[in-house]
């Protein structure tokens, strides 16, 4: 009896640029396992319907993306691991015990911080750009890390101490050197690790930073690894989306900071999640190689 292709996809919007199905093909040969991964174009208010019809289907699980993360863990039944403080789903698994919620981005920007890029964060001073799902997924793995200080930046400055607070509460993050900021008040601050959880430099643009708030040898880091072009794409009628150096990354690097996008990253909570539907973890070098030389 033959065995049936197990059905996996990436949700979001945009979606169009997601590495994720060549990430997760390059895996599933790479381990022997028979899956097939796609992209849902979800609108912007019809997350739970697209994801509750690809589960209809007999999808197996979905990686969620921007801006969906908040709504992924409304949707879970059950959550676990670092989703549970995150508030936010970037892993679904459909099981038969219900909709299980993971979140593995925290994972993969640590691993990519600390395995790939060489970038001891404890002791260090970090700054964290954004206060949107992104940064609820990877504070908690960040705090574990011991940094000296972690400060939270956002244009909105109540949703920074929303998320502060969110973490303060828990005990195991509990830590002196934690607080939100404008990113006006970061003037006279230096960071060591800055990172760019904002969608911000898919659309060209960055968090409005002060130019001396790199400290010597600093690494700044942008999870967004691609962004829209200002062209349309006629055979679809929409922007496209394109790998590029972000503007911050850009202005960081011409302050003499260290740089890096996303893709290891992506690759590393790529293989978490892989590890949840599939039992097995993959070797994540080659293929962040693969991504890096294409």
């Amino acid at each position: 009896m033959s065995v049936m292709t197990e059905q996996y996809a990436v949700i979001g919007n945009p979606v169009e640029h997601s590495l994720s199905p060549r990430i997760h093909a390059e895996f599933a040969r790479a381990t022997g396992k028979d899956i097939a991964y796609g992209r849902i174009l979800a609108p912007s208010d019809g997350f739970r319907d697209a994801a509750l019809a690809f589960h209809g289907s007999g999808g197996r699980g979905l990686n969620v993306t921007l801006p969906f993360k908040h709504e992924a863990w409304r949707l879970a039944g059950v959550r676990s691991g670092f989703a549970r403080a995150a508030g936010a789903v970037n892993t679904l698994s459909f099981e038969r015990e219900g909709i299980v919620g993971h979140n593995t981005d925290g994972i993969g920007l640590v691993r990519d911080l600390t395995h790939n890029l060489g970038v001891q964060v404890r002791g260090r001073r970090v700054l964290l750009m954004g206060a949107g799902g992104a940064s609820y997924g990877v504070m908690e793995p960040l705090l574990r890390e011991q940094p000296e200080t972690v400060v939270i930046a956002n244009r909105t400055l109540g949703k920074a101490i929303e998320l502060a607070r969110h973490f303060e509460a828990l005990q195991s993050c509990a830590r002196r050197g934690f607080s939100a900021r404008a990113y006006g008040a970061l003037a006279g601050m230096q960071f060591d690790i800055l990172i760019n959880a904002t969608s911000a430099g898919l659309d060209g643009a960055m968090p409005d930073l002060p130019a001396e708030v790199f400290a010597t040898g600093a690494l700044a880091y942008d999870m967004v690894y691609a962004r829209r072009t200002p062209f349309p794409d006629p055979a679809r009628n929409r922007e496209t989306v394109c790998a590029g150096r972000t503007p911050f990354l850009d202005f960081a690097r011409d302050r003499g900071a260290r740089v890096s996008d996303g893709i290891g990253m992506l690759v590393e909570q790529a293989a978490e999640s892989f590890l949840i539907w599939r039992g097995v973890r993959p070797q994540t070098a080659p293929v962040i190689a693969t991504l890096r030389a294409a």
